[in-house]
């Protein structure tokens, strides 16, 4: 079982950046895959961003791509999410997602996942 919890939400400018972190428990971080959804109010959680646990595969909503960027440090046992270009409809609460995978390959579906963190709330200002 693992334990995600993350931090670097806030309240930030359009056109301005933050950084997401997801620090999990556990000695098998390396061998989850990650991800990150989000959700506004009113509305379903939605994928964002997705690695693998080696790192090598990435995948990327349409929304999000060439703003945002997803990596992860498995000797830190954390994933982060590099967020720039912020808009008003970036405004969510964003979640940290993983599962064991027997490949290095990325889960794009919130069924796909088992353990969630507690969420961190972004807040742009148009």
């Amino acid at each position: 079982q693992v334990q995600l919890v993350e931090s670097g939400g806030g309240l930030v400018q359009a056109g301005g950046s933050l950084r997401l972190s997801c620090a999990a428990s556990g000695r098998t971080f390396g061998s989850y895959a990650m991800g990150w959804f989000r959700q506004a109010p009113g509305k379903e959680r939605e994928f964002v961003s997705a690695i693998s646990w080696s790192g090598g595969n990435t995948a990327y909503a349409d929304s999000v791509k060439g703003r945002f960027t997803i990596s992860r440090d498995n000797a830190k046992n954390t994933v982060y999410l590099q967020m720039n270009s912020l808009n008003a409809e970036d405004t969510a609460v964003y979640y940290c997602a993983a599962n064991l995978r027997g490949s290095d390959t990325v889960l794009v579906h919130r069924y796909q996942y088992v353990y969630w963190g507690q969420g961190t709330q972004v807040t742009v200002s148009s």
